[in-house]
């Protein structure tokens, strides 16, 4: 990482938003990262843990593992940058206009925001490339079930919002039975999935 400091401005006029969300009294350690003002150094090795230079922000009061009040504390994370976080410890907007049956598979643009009580260095809002997986609530199994049962009649191919391709198999009698066979085997490994080119649930 290049060397250099970030300093977290204060501004009086967020004072009351982010003290609502700030619990006083608590260990200095714990508050979220709305809550503190630190140096962040980038100078550090990363992935090994470094210790930086924090203290609350006005209005905030916590104490150490003493339990004494401090205006000072040290906090210790892991030297990374917040995209470099395990997705565990952040969430992303999830898109419903993107393919997630495509091939290959398609990807979309996401806004993601570290969870307030992770901290890291750099922007904690961010952007990042992920793969379509959204769901429009369709069921494998339901689809599966249709397509073995009604599957002449395109019962399958309506559930999962096909309209065309259900009619043509509802006055085809399922291709005379053909068209049921091979859809029956697509919707088997998912290669057939819902309409709207979400994933199965």
């Amino acid at each position: 990482m290049t060397s250099g400091q970030m300093l977290i401005p204060v501004s009086p006029s967020d004072e009351e938003n982010y003290t609502s969300n700030c619990p006083s009294g608590g260990l200095c350690s714990r508050l979220p990262d709305d809550c503190i003002q630190c140096n962040y150094q980038y100078n550090c090795t990363y992935g090994k843990p470094a210790s930086f230079t924090c203290k609350p922000k006005k209005g905030i009061h916590c104490i150490g593992e003493s339990g004494q009040q401090q205006t000072n504390f040290s906090l210790s994370i892991i030297c990374q940058f917040c995209w470099q976080l395990d997705p565990s410890q952040y969430r992303c907007s999830n898109s419903t206009n993107c393919m997630t049956v495509s091939c290959p598979r398609k990807l979309y643009n996401a806004t993601c925001d570290v969870l307030d009580h992770v901290h890291c260095l750099g922007k904690r809002r961010f952007r990042k490339r992920l793969f379509c997986d959204w769901t429009g609530g369709y069921k494998w199994s339901t689809a599966l079930a249709l397509s073995i049962t009604l599957g002449g009649f395109g019962a399958d191919r309506f559930y999962l919002g096909q309209w065309r391709e259900g009619l043509g198999k509802l006055f085809s009698f399922g291709g005379l039975g053909i068209w049921t066979l091979i859809d029956v085997l697509l919707i088997w490994v998912g290669y057939v999935g819902p309409a709207d080119g979400s994933l199965y649930i």
